[in-house]
């Protein structure tokens, strides 16, 4: 019995597909009966599109050259971009009513939060568990703050920004000296606040100076905080300074050579001497370079010394080309910034890529690439990378 059963599976034929029913067996009855699956159907290399290297997009090329790179100051740029969620993350949260976000809403975020589109927030928020916790509110949905551990931590910089009010006023009024019209957007420094330790609430703490400041409306509705009094021994520029100091060591920190006929016949040392002359002083970042003629060398040494002068307020020395270009208009700089900074190599170096440089002052880091002199807000944010990158704290630690 079982035998007749196999024997008739195997002589059983397959069913038949109508032409009706399926088009392409009808097609493929009026072509060639042999297979033609030996033919080569793809491009040959000659004719195929050439894909674009990686390594020469604006966005992964790097800035600095191989022989050039200095691996300690680019490790900083790679730290700032491991940490952008937690800067902006707790930023944000900061902001909320009860210092609490639902996970369906932070989903939606990705640009405040600062983390990969596409990716859940959950995934950032695993990655720092002393400083974020998620879990299940009464409501049924997941919602994540901060842990008791990152409170106190926010309440410590709170006093830190107590502490150092005086210092961040001085940094905001040296910054409207600098601009053109002695005044800039407050949107523009809230933005960069991080950038000088400006504390979030420098908008209210501002109104606490009327001798200083001036909150005004421009002709666009923008609110703008305006210099009221001009303070001479502000405006004194930090290569100022140093040019008291040292002079000749001041001297060799930038280079603005002399385009000079070559029937002068000058030998090197002749040459160095008449690229000297042309060195120092810079123009004070603290004059009125909108009056300069944009492409004179006077204009060119206005824009380095602003750009000195800027990264010199900033807590870190550093600074990205994004919040450089947020003062474009107000410090006069042009589009050439990155070329006019790349002839400076011995003040300024530029890390990251060519669509995300960083502009760093390389006598504020020693050759560890560590900050010489570090503000209590640097020391506090070393103290929450820490934190950051532990899974669980260690016996004995205290905040």
């Amino acid at each position: 019995m079982a035998w007749r059963a196999i024997s008739f599976f195997f002589k059983t034929p397959a069913p038949k597909l109508s032409a009706a029913r399926n088009p392409s067996l009808l097609a493929a009855s009026s072509s060639s009966p042999f297979s033609t699956s030996f033919l080569k159907t793809k491009l040959p290399k000659s004719l195929r599109k050439k894909r674009k290297n990686p390594e020469d997009s604006p966005r992964t090329k790097p800035v600095q050259t191989l022989p050039n790179r200095l691996p300690a100051l680019e490790s900083l740029v790679a730290r700032d971009a491991r940490f952008r969620f937690l800067a902006r993350c707790r930023a944000f949260l900061a902001r909320q009513p009860e210092r609490v976000l639902r996970l369906d809403d932070a989903g939606k975020l990705h640009r405040e939060l600062g983390f990969p589109r596409g990716r859940k927030v959950v995934r950032s928020l695993q990655r720092h568990p002393l400083l974020f916790e998620v879990y299940r509110h009464a409501d049924g949905k997941m919602w994540f703050g901060f842990t008791a551990l990152m409170e106190g931590l926010l309440e410590e910089e709170r006093r830190i920004a107590d502490a150092m009010e005086a210092d961040r006023v001085g940094k905001v009024r040296k910054l409207l000296m600098m601009s053109a019209d002695k005044r800039i957007a407050l949107s523009k420094i809230h933005h960069c606040r991080a950038l000088f330790g400006i504390p979030e609430d420098f908008r209210d703490r501002a109104l606490k100076y009327p001798d200083y400041f001036r909150v005004v409306a421009d002709d666009d509705g923008r609110r703008v905080l305006e210099l009221v009094n001009w303070d001479p021994h502000l405006a004194v520029s930090e290569i100022e300074r140093e040019f008291v100091a040292d002079e000749d060591r001041a001297k060799k920190a930038f280079r603005f050579p002399v385009k000079h006929n070559r029937d002068l016949d000058l030998d090197a040392d002749d040459a160095r001497k008449l690229n000297l002359l042309n060195t120092l002083p810079l123009v004070s970042p603290y004059s009125d370079g909108a009056s300069l003629d944009l492409w004179t060398l006077e204009a060119e040494k206005y824009r380095v010394g602003v750009v000195h002068e800027f990264l010199s307020l900033t807590l870190e020395k550093r600074a990205s080309i994004h919040h450089i270009v947020e003062f474009k208009e107000e410090f006069s700089l042009t589009k050439h910034t990155y070329q006019m900074l790349l002839k400076q190599p011995r003040t300024f170096y530029l890390a990251g890529t060519e669509m995300n440089w960083v502009v760093f002052l390389k006598d504020a880091y020693d050759e560890n690439g560590v900050l010489i002199k570090k503000d209590p807000q640097v020391l506090f944010n070393e103290k929450l990378y820490e934190y950051a990158e532990m899974t669980k704290m260690e016996p004995g630690m205290r905040i």
